[in-house]
């Protein structure tokens, strides 16, 4: 296992935790490969509703066994403090591929 510098600053409360675990069916270990296997773009979440300082940023990424999870969290100098994550809805899979595409455009 290569060395991930994400997961000794990764913070999950036990709030957030409780809310993966119970809504989501999401496991830390799950977000921690969502880490580890992110190969596309960062996007921040702009909408007035979740505007937040430091802003809300959000991925999406495959677990090892093929689980495709949205990962919000907010950065605060070298930690990463996790609001959510669970499976993407289809504009959020939409928007997350356009961003790719612009990217990365063939």
């Amino acid at each position: 296992m290569t060395h991930n510098p994400h997961l000794q600053t990764l913070k999950i409360s036990v709030k957030v935790l409780e809310k993966l675990a119970s809504k989501h069916q999401v496991s830390r270990r799950e977000v921690e490969q969502c880490f580890e296997n992110r190969d596309g773009p960062l996007l921040m979440d702009t909408r007035e509703e979740h505007r937040s300082d430091p802003p809300t940023l959000w991925f999406l990424s495959e677990t090892n066994r093929g689980r495709l999870l949205k990962v919000v969290y907010i950065q605060r100098g070298e930690e990463i403090h996790l609001r959510t994550c669970y499976e993407p809805n289809p504009v959020e899979i939409a928007i997350y591929q356009r961003a790719r595409d612009q990217r990365n455009p063939s």
